[in-house]
């Protein structure tokens, strides 16, 4: 179960970055983002970034030139916060970031508790973080690049 947990977060740390990754490559180099050029950025394969790029523009944050390729911002970099790419790669699943583990034992004080007691905590830390992320822009990320 444990391991479950952690990849997932895994997966969901990893489509963010790459979600980020890819906008800061097309509002630094516009002329030059298709798939392949993004894919060999991240040195992940094409169908990841296709993936990625897809939730993206159903998000309204690209749209994607059909026949020669290429992606490009919808939004000025300025518009664009951490926040928004976060939300639109679906990075937490019914708006929680941490879930807790099934059936905990209800004998156990603990067990039958942690769930009540560790809840506030926890949304704290979530809105803590999408108020850190809603701060950041991508103008602000990709002046650091260059």
């Amino acid at each position: 179960m444990v391991t479950t947990v952690v990849m997932q977060l895994k997966q969901i740390s990893t489509r963010f970055s790459i979600a980020v990754h890819t906008l800061s490559l097309i509002a630094c180099s516009p002329n030059e983002c298709t798939g392949d050029f993004i894919a060999g950025s991240v040195n992940t394969n094409p169908v990841v970034i296709r993936r990625i790029i897809g939730m993206l523009k159903k998000a309204g944050l690209v749209e994607v030139r059909p026949g020669v390729g290429g992606a490009s911002l919808l939004k000025a970099p300025e518009e664009i916060t951490l926040f928004d790419v976060y939300r639109a790669v679906n990075v937490i699943e019914e708006n929680q970031l941490f879930r807790f583990h099934e059936d905990p034992n209800e004998r156990c004080p603990v067990g039958r508790n942690i769930e009540t007691v560790l809840q506030s905590e926890l949304s704290e830390a979530q809105s803590a973080m999408e108020q850190r992320l809603a701060q950041t822009t991508l103008s602000q990320l990709t002046s650091r690049f260059i």
